[in-house]
């Protein structure tokens, strides 16, 4: 059994290693005067193991309530199959996506959308990444074929990668019954690694980091181009949003705050405005104030205002959340709309971001346009279609929450 397979968010982790941490706290005074020889050794060994045993407890703990860390090849920064949670293998830079649009025809005549894994080679970064792509049912219906889709490029939290939107969020169930439902219109997402291997201790916040990777050019740039060159997507700013949950929040703001040429609309789930300086970033930029302002988001939205639609959730009980929420509303001005919703208290977990997820995707919903008509990757045209049925854009969907409109 590979590492990625072992769970270490789930109850029965954390009562087992508090099990073993109340053992090992009770050995020490049993065992305190039964070392006859090497005493001192004896008993620094088990009050060390017992100290051990207690934070590893209390650390599983703290670990289940925010899934940081679902499995131990996460924590340990593994990934035998990139491609887990996919339907189909689409290979270096969608080589092979033609041979993948089979199985994806095959499941769209159920209204299923595929999720296909393939890695995407960077032109300007020269960076190769993991990335899932999902690709809605109306993908491979003929009568769809002279169409380009909408795109939301969805960002995974740190530690996570693109397998764990899939496995962990459930995100293309919960897309496919959005578009069935018309409250989403046929949308392509493209999941891409943020971060890359080994994940501990390289929470790259999807930056261009001084002496560092490029990451935001890979993000929003190379992947853009990449998907402009091999998918039937929109090229128009209006036809691309970013979302993401956490540090994917942040990534999704910052990425569509950096580059409004790019990006019409964001979503920050439980996410904040700026960078963290902590143990897994480090400092991004190494003491550069220009380069740490340049992607704080309230910054940019106050200094360089632009025609974006924000939404961002916080939980209640997250005072971090909170106040990014309150510096973001005393940032944002017109042309930005910034919606904003708190959620009564739910805790920072996998659970909170399944049961935001349908009321995120009504809000992308209102905000995304159809498919468009127009040339394909072959340059090839086709007719038009009745419009995709939309839901009504007066509503920012059906977060229950405190509703601030700017």
């Amino acid at each position: 059994m590979h590492a990625s397979a072992i769970r270490i968010d789930t109850p029965p982790f954390v009562v087992g290693a508090a099990v073993v941490a109340l053992v090992c706290v009770a050995l020490v005074p049993w065992a305190w005067d039964r070392w006859r020889r090497r005493r001192v050794t004896g008993r620094v060994v088990t009050t060390v193991v017992a100290v051990v045993a207690v934070v590893l407890a209390c650390g599983s703990a703290v670990n289940s309530a925010g899934s940081f860390y679902p499995t131990l090849g996460s924590l340990l920064g593994t990934s035998p199959d990139p491609a887990e949670g996919t339907v189909a293998e689409g290979g270096p830079d969608g080589r092979d996506l033609g041979r993948a649009m089979t199985t994806a025809s095959d499941r769209a005549g159920g209204g299923l959308g595929s999720l296909v894994h393939l890695t995407v080679t960077g032109k300007r970064t020269g960076m190769t990444r993991d990335v899932d792509v999902y690709l809605p049912a109306a993908y491979t219906q003929p009568e769809w074929a002279g169409f380009r889709f909408p795109v939301v490029e969805w960002i995974p939290h740190f530690p996570g990668e693109p397998r764990q939107v899939a496995t962990l969020y459930g995100l293309p169930e919960q897309l496919d019954a959005a578009i069935a439902a018309h409250r989403l219109p046929p949308v392509v997402v493209i999941v891409p690694d943020p971060n890359g291997e080994p994940r501990l201790t390289h929470d790259s916040e999807c930056v261009d980091a001084a002496g560092g990777p490029d990451d935001d050019t890979f993000l929003s740039a190379d992947l853009r181009g990449w998907a402009r060159d091999h998918l039937r997507v929109r090229v128009d700013r209006q036809g691309w949003s970013a979302a993401g949950w956490s540090s994917g929040g942040y990534c999704a703001l910052d990425l569509a705050a950096r580059h409004p040429q790019w990006y019409a609309t964001a979503v920050s789930m439980n996410g904040y405005d700026v960078t963290p300086h902590d143990a897994q970033t480090g400092d991004l930029f190494r003491g550069r104030e220009d380069l740490r302002r340049a992607n704080d988001v309230s910054a940019i939205l106050r200094d360089h205002p632009a025609p974006l639609r924000l939404l961002a959730v916080a939980d209640a009980s997250a005072g971090d959340e909170c106040a990014a929420l309150d510096r973001l509303r005393a940032a944002a001005a017109p042309p930005a709309e910034l919606t904003t919703r708190v959620l009564p208290a739910a805790g920072h977990n996998l659970a909170t971001v399944r049961a935001e997820l349908p009321d995120v995707l009504n809000w992308l919903g209102s905000q995304l346009g159809n498919p468009v008509a127009g040339p394909d990757v072959t340059g090839q045209n086709a007719g038009t279609i009745p419009a995709w049925p939309l839901p009504d854009t007066g509503s920012p969907g059906a977060l229950h929450g405190t509703d601030t409109s700017l």
